[in-house]
């Protein structure tokens, strides 16, 4: 009672510990404040569903109350445009007691200027003394809409046909005005444009520069007045090069200007009143954030009082405090067995995983969103939950594995009592198409066994070549009675078929099935040490893994022998304290009568194994598994050989989930227990977590390409990227290492070599978990013995699509990194995703170079003294 006491007031103390982090991050910004009333802003009408090629727009309603909302907090407004209702927002705003300066937008369209020219005309002859200034264009030159002669032009048509003391002019960024002098000869005054955020300058800068930009043209013409007509910084969107668009950004840089600004006596019109989203079409995502209002009218924060980052923060962190807890009690609710450290672990992570995907969602929740992206980022959430949890589960492993009391269902190899009376087994070698000199040792080995009451069935499965099975049959001849060969021809079902016309050949009184791959030479110990764990009545197998003993061959064969090892000495271990390992098809012993019951092996399985490990769960027979090695077979020679295996043992996995979806399923109905449920789950989940990088993989390069096409209007999504792509491969490295250094006997450099294997393989799973899912009738696919090694382009060719996403990536990450739009935190980061991205491609690549390299003196060929170093 008290260990469940402190494990839940610890928990409750990382829950409020992750909501404290929410309020330090929100911390409201003490900035210099702004407390008169400022002079003008930029006006568009247009409301958050308005587009600029749509037939509605903003009804005089809806400018009558923009400007009364803006009334005692501006002097003035500027607008851009005369059509779509926007000439009447002089007399409107004369109401409101607003100075205006008019604008007309010019551009291309020389039909739509007309319209333009004639309606400014037209609306500054009346007599409204709010209009105060006459703008014809905005940065028409910078566009390069028309010839700047064309723009002297309208200009000049303006000041002839207006004819009063109102001053006209042009709107362009202050380099503009430096270029052509001309234009200046031909204005009232500069009308000026300086947007630190679209130079790329830092927000800490920004103000600073955006003086020196006016001094420097205040110096060229001394003689002419100067009017900033925007100036501003966005509160949200993709960063500009070193720009960051931000709400505390914003807010610095205005406060920070205005106060600026009145100590020097400017004139100057904040960009802008209201954000416009269809500014997004244009300018991309920040140019929907400019506004001092959101396109909701409501105010992003006060000019005079605390600026907070994220509004309603306290919100986003309950809700994250919420999802861990749950998070918490669903996976640590049956760990009774976990010492405390380990439940700190856990809910570390959870709360940082919890708080990773809240977050996420706050950045899209603040941000102007289409039917589109709200689909993106639905999807992206999704795929950051699944993300979360295939990072709880193997937070959950590191917990049980380096935090777990010891149980009752740790087991030791047996010695038989006197007393004890040996059940018959009958051994089942299949084998296809095996050399054989390997096999006849697998055989002298087998005639050494120490146990009374053996049978051992030979089944040859379809050789065509009799020169290979023949030898075997004599081997079997010479050995003695104890041995028995059947040779197959034309015989259905690959393994599982042959091993099933052995279950018909056995001897009516074995009592138990044991089977062993063509390559295994036993341990003469082996059924003595486990077959008395077949006593208790309730034991459907009994399982001892998987060991090789050709792994000072090369270098290739020691890495992949100890990430073989890492499964039998880590998952296998914490898996059998639960009664849910997997049963894999050699050094298994399955007791025959419960072999008969579930139905004999699977046919229709690649993993048949596997398949009846689980089936006999399902009737309700328990496992045993001794990590003692008791037998030791020959690994894959090649790398292809390595990856051809994997794929068997993915795609079979993906099989027995169609098969047997409905054992998943939570509730009492279904015949496995909770425990055994999430194992088997668990297991494959790295599996499917390979197979959703992929998917990452290909969505990062569609997205890169798109933004390299067009930097400006693309965005980059890091948020929904961070947590499935480098949150993910950091702890998986992080994981490995950790539990390697705490379970299997291995140094730290055979760890990273392990690592190393296990990363080359990441494109094959996910290509098994894809068309296993997707797929079905792969037949099954033999790793071949003695396989000789090819050279370096027929390798080549086996990664060859492993190659082609590597080059992308390459490629993909060198453009990101030469473009100067991305020099940012934002263009970092996306250029970490495609380099975590494309790290087990490298580890393919390198892996393969590691395999075809000689060790040893040795090309490839294993001799018969290879065999024998064991």
């Amino acid at each position: 009672m008290i260990k469940k006491i402190a494990t839940l007031f610890a928990l409750t103390v990382l829950v409020f510990i992750n909501f404290s982090i929410w309020s330090y991050v929100n911390n409201p910004l003490q900035l210099q404040p702004w407390t008169k009333t400022t002079m003008g802003v930029t006006y568009d009408p247009m409301r958050k569903e308005d587009t600029q090629t749509g037939n509605t727009y903003p009804s005089e309603a809806d400018i009558d109350s923009d400007l009364a909302l803006l009334e005692n907090k501006v002097h003035a407004v500027r607008t851009y445009s005369m059509l779509k209702g926007q000439h009447k927002i002089p007399e409107l705003a004369a109401k409101h007691n607003l100075n205006v300066t008019l604008g007309a937008w010019i551009d291309g369209n020389l039909e739509k200027n007309r319209q333009e020219i004639e309606t400014l005309i037209s609306t500054t002859a009346t007599d409204n003394p709010k209009i105060i200034r006459v703008m014809v264009g905005n940065e028409v030159l910078l566009r390069d809409d028309i010839p700047i002669d064309a723009l002297i032009e309208y200009i000049r048509e303006v000041k002839k046909r207006t004819n009063s003391w109102r001053p006209v002019s042009t709107s362009e960024t202050w380099d503009v005005w430096l270029k052509y002098p001309q234009l200046v000869n031909e204005v009232d005054f500069i009308g000026m444009h300086i947007l630190p955020f679209w130079e790329g300058i830092p927000a800490d800068e920004a103000v600073d520069y955006a003086f020196e930009r006016y001094h420097e043209v205040q110096k060229a013409y001394p003689n002419k007045p100067i009017v900033i007509t925007e100036v501003g910084w966005p509160s949200d969107g993709q960063p500009f090069k070193h720009a960051t668009a931000s709400r505390a950004n914003q807010a610095k840089f205005l406060r920070e200007f205005l106060n600026r600004a009145d100590k020097e006596k400017m004139t100057y019109y904040i960009v802008e009143a209201f954000d416009q989203p269809w500014k997004k079409s244009i300018e991309g995502s920040a140019g929907a954030y400019w506004g001092v209002f959101d396109a909701d009218r409501q105010p992003k924060y006060p000019m005079d009082g605390d600026v907070i980052t994220l509004p309603n923060w306290e919100n986003w962190a309950m809700g994250a405090a919420i999802f861990s807890i749950v998070l918490m009690a669903l996976f640590l609710f049956t760990r009774s067995s976990l010492k405390l450290p380990g439940v700190l672990f856990f809910g570390v992570i959870a709360n940082l995983a919890a708080s990773t995907i809240f977050w996420s969602a706050s950045v899209g929740a603040q941000q102007y969103q289409t039917n589109i992206t709200v689909v993106f980022w639905g999807l992206m959430i999704l795929m950051q939950i699944l993300a979360a949890v295939i990072l709880l589960i193997e937070s959950l492993e590191i917990a049980e594995v380096i935090w777990h009391r010891k149980t009752a269902r740790t087991f030791q190899p047996l010695s038989p009592s006197p007393e004890f009376k040996y059940p018959k087994v009958s051994l089942h070698l299949p084998i296809h198409n095996e050399p054989p000199l390997m096999v006849r040792k697998t055989l002298e080995a087998l005639a050494k066994v120490d146990y009374p009451n053996l049978e051992v069935l030979v089944m040859d499965n379809n050789t065509k070549d009799p020169a290979v099975w023949e030898p075997v049959r004599d081997d079997c001849e010479r050995l003695g009675s104890m041995f028995r060969f059947f040779h197959l021809e034309n015989w259905p079902g690959f393994k599982a078929g042959a091993i099933n016309h052995a279950l018909e050949q056995t001897a009516p009184d074995a009592e138990i099935i044991a089977i062993i791959d063509s390559d295994y030479i036993l341990d003469p110990n082996w059924l003595n040490a486990m077959v008395p764990y077949f006593d208790n009545e309730n034991v459907g197998f009994v399982q001892s893994p998987q060991d090789y003993r050709d792994r000072h061959q090369s270098t290739f064969k020691s890495f992949c022998y100890w990430e073989y090892a890492g499964f039998f000495n880590i998952g296998m271990v914490q898996r059998n304290e639960y009664n849910a390992i997997i049963q894999h098809g050699t050094m298994t012993m399955i007791r025959k009568s419960a072999l008969l019951e579930v139905g004999n092996w699977a046919e229709w399985c690649i993993c048949e194994d596997s398949e009846l490990g689980l089936r006999l769960y399902e009737a309700g027979y328990d496992s045993v598994y001794v990590k003692d090695s008791f037998g030791r077979g020959l690994m894959p020679d090649t790398f292809s050989g390595y990856m051809t295996q994997r794929f068997r043992w993915v795609y079979g996995a993906m099989q027995i989930i169609k098969g047997h979806w409905r054992s998943f399923l939570p509730g009492k109905k279904s015949p496995l227990t909770t425990a055994q449920r999430y194992y088997f789950l668990a297991g494959w989940l790295p599996w499917f977590s390979d197979a959703l990088a992929l998917v990452f993989t290909f969505t990062s390069l569609i997205l890169t390409a798109i933004i390299l096409y067009d930097p400006i209007h693309s965005e980059l999504p890091i948020n929904a990227f961070l947590l499935p792509t480098i949150g993910l491969f950091s702890f998986k490295v992080l994981r490995g290492l950790w539990l390697y250094q705490a379970r299997v006997p291995c140094s730290v450099g055979q760890s990273l070599g392990a690592a190393l294997t296990g990363l080359s393989l990441t494109h094959t799973v996910a290509r098994g978990t894809w068309q296993g899912l997707f797929t079905s009738g792969k037949p099954f696919m033999r790793t071949p013995k003695y396989e000789k090694q090819g050279p370096l382009f027929a390798g080549l060719m086996v990664i060859r699509h492993e190659l082609l996403l590597l080059i992308l990536l390459g490629s993909a990450i060198g453009a990101m990194a030469s473009i100067e739009h991305f020099d940012n935190l934002s263009g970092r980061l996306w250029i970490s995703v495609l380099l975590v991205q494309s790290v087990p491609y490298m580890a393919t690549f390198a892996t393969l170079l590691i395999s075809i390299a000689p060790h040893f003196g040795k090309k490839g060929n294993i001799s018969s003294e290879d065999l024998d170093e064991a």
